[in-house]
């Protein structure tokens, strides 16, 4: 037992060190086409939206972007397209500039194209292209006549390609080329993926899931990610809602049309004890929260955190509330220790598991 306590202790104090000389430089620039170095240092306390530099591209992109699957009506329930309008407004009223969607995401694209009308020039937009029979350029059409755009911000496969589909990513570069899009990338998975992104000269950037119970396949390369400075969104940092800390073991989701209908029983109540155990960080955030989308904030190499919003109050919640703040070195030190105890992630080496520890 003391053994596995000195383990966790000195993987504690690696990640604060790590973070003690990470902590966040973001820009207070609103310029969404303009980088600058002239940054300023954020910590803990919430001050407003931020923007950071979206990789090499250029933009500036709000540091907590709007999440659009909860808008279409499939993934988290029925939603009423007048409400959804209301609370896009106000994520931009709250200095929201970037919205990421996908033509799987039911009426997603359609409600964002209606919202855009007028204001396209306000707002960098970021959709994907899943594998339809159509095709990837058909697809595209489509989706920019739904969007009432002409170009695409940020073009995203929704996997990783191989084989057989390898072919996307010179489509891809085709539909770049032809103005339709401006930017590139793939949303993502594993580690794998990000060494195969980062050894592409041509994708502009990722998306992943990266949260406090699945802080994997991001730390697992967080170094390379500093060194590449690609652009990075972070998804899924409430872990489909749990993080909010409202959730109870006994939670259920009657509604099909919610994604975590399908969830197991045992998956609901392990996933409710893991986040009882990072109850502590709601003393420094001040909510759930707060601390879970500030978690992934803390590190300078992720460009935005997009959050599902569909409801005015969680739009006050997610753009005037959680930006601008941080989590402390001390903070992250203890996550990466209570992180390695529960065994999340994939990266411990073997040895460590030896030891009851992942």
């Amino acid at each position: 037992m003391r053994r596995r306590s000195l383990l966790i202790g000195a993987a504690a104090a690696g990640v604060s060190a790590l973070a003690a000389r990470r902590l966040i430089r973001t820009s207070p620039e609103a310029d969404m086409t303009t980088s600058t170095s002239d940054d300023t240092d954020a910590n803990a306390g919430g001050s407003g939206m931020r923007f950071r530099d979206f990789g090499g591209t250029g933009l500036k992109v709000s540091e907590v972007g709007f999440g659009s699957w909860a808008i279409g009506g499939q993934g988290y329930g029925a939603v009423d397209k007048s409400e959804s309008l209301r609370v896009l407004a106000r994520a931009e009223e709250l200095g929201c500039n970037f919205v990421d969607t996908a033509a799987v995401y039911g009426e997603s694209e359609r409600v964002l194209g209606e919202f855009l009308e007028g204001r396209r020039s306000k707002w960098i937009v970021a959709t994907k292209y899943s594998g339809q029979d159509a095709g990837l350029t058909a697809t595209l059409e489509r989706q920019l006549a739904d969007l009432r755009t002409d170009v695409i911000d940020y073009y995203q496969l929704h996997w990783v390609p191989s084989g057989k589909d390898a072919g996307l990513f010179d489509e891809l570069a085709e539909v770049r080329k032809a103005g339709k899009v401006r930017f590139i990338g793939v949303s993502l998975y594993t580690v794998e993926d990000i060494d195969f992104v980062l050894g592409r000269v041509d994708l502009d950037g990722f998306q992943v899931a990266f949260n406090l119970l699945q802080p994997d396949p991001f730390m697992a390369r967080l170094g390379k990610l500093h060194e590449a400075g690609k652009a990075i969104i972070v998804r899924s940092a409430l872990r489909e809602g749990f993080l909010t800390g409202k959730f109870k073991r006994d939670a259920t989701f009657p509604d099909p049309a919610d994604q975590r209908h399908r969830w197991t029983r045992e998956q609901i109540e392990r996933t409710v004890e893991q986040v009882e155990r990072f109850r502590f960080l709601e003393q420094e955030a001040g909510s759930m929260v707060q601390a879970a989308v500030r978690y992934p904030l803390s590190f300078p190499e992720v460009s935005t955190v997009i959050m599902g919003t569909k409801s005015l109050s969680q739009a006050k919640s997610n753009f005037g509330q959680v930006p601008g703040g941080r989590l402390s070195a001390a903070s992250l030190g203890r996550i990466q220790a209570l992180q390695v105890e529960l065994g999340l992630g994939d990266r411990w080496p073997r040895w460590l598991r030896r030891f009851g520890i992942r």
